[in-house]
C-alpha cells in the first residue's frame, strides 16, 4: 500500500495472493458479477477486470466501495485472511440471542459467507417462536430438527417434526415453531439469501 493511497495489486502479498485474486475469489464465492460488482462500486467494469488480473492499482477510497459491495473489510482483502471462509466457529463464540418464550437463537452464518443466514436454537419444553406467525423477505427456508420435537405452522399448515425431519418453506408465508415435546428441542435454520429482520 503506497503512502499516496493507492494499492499495488500488482505487488504480491507475502502468501503470494494478489488482491486483485481476491477480489475476484470473493466476487466468485457471492455470485457477484463483474458488471454487477462494478456498478455497485461506482467504477466500470473494464477497471474491475484489470484490477482483478494486477493490471491496475486502486484508491483506497474505491477498495473501500468494493470491500462494502462484497460484504469485507478492506483489512480482509489486504491480508486475504478471510478470503476463503471464516474458519472454525466454536460453540462457546456463537453470537446469542435470547428471545422470549423460551427460545435461544445461534448465529453461525457471518462476513464473509452472504450467501447463508443459518442459526442454531433451541427451544425449551413448551417454548415457541411466539404466539403469532412472523415472515420476512422473500427466501428460501428449511426448519430441520436436530433433537426433540418440534411442531412448525406454515400458513393454515401444521408439521410436527422429529429428530432429522425438515421443512421447506418461503420466508415471506407467515410460519411459526413450538416444542412439540416435553423435553428441550435444537433446531437448525437455513436461509437462503439472508432476509432482514
Amino acid at each position: 500500500m503506497s503512502l499516496g493511497g493507492v494499492v499495488a495489486v500488482q505487488q504480491a502479498s507475502p502468501d503470494g495472493v494478489e488482491i486483485g485474486g481476491r477480489i475476484r475469489s470473493a466476487r466468485a464465492l457471492r455470485g457477484i458479477s463483474l458488471r454487477r460488482l462494478a456498478a455497485d462500486a461506482g467504477v466500470s467494469a473494464g477497471f474491475i477486470s484489470h484490477l482483478e488480473h494486477g493490471r491496475s492499482g486502486v484508491s483506497i477510497s474505491t477498495l473501500r466501495n468494493i470491500a462494502r459491495v462484497l460484504g469485507m473489510t478492506i483489512a480482509e482483502l489486504v491480508d486475504g485472511e478471510h478470503s476463503q471462509g471464516r474458519g472454525v466457529l466454536r460453540r462457546e463464540d456463537r453470537k446469542k440471542v435470547q428471545a422470549e418464550g423460551g427460545l435461544t437463537k445461534y448465529l453461525l452464518s457471518a462476513t464473509p459467507l452472504r450467501n447463508l443466514e443459518v442459526y442454531a436454537g433451541e427451544l425449551l419444553p413448551g417454548g415457541s417462536t411466539g404466539a403469532e406467525p412472523y415472515s420476512h423477505g422473500h427466501a428460501q427456508e428449511m426448519v430441520i430438527c436436530l433433537r426433540g420435537s418440534v411442531e412448525v405452522t406454515v400458513g393454515d399448515q401444521g408439521y410436527v417434526l422429529a429428530e432429522g425431519d425438515l421443512v421447506d418453506l418461503h420466508s415471506s408465508v407467515p410460519h411459526k415453531l413450538r416444542n412439540a415435546g416435553g423435553d428441550t428441542a435444537e433446531v437448525l435454520w437455513i436461509i437462503s439469501p439472508p432476509t432482514p429482520d
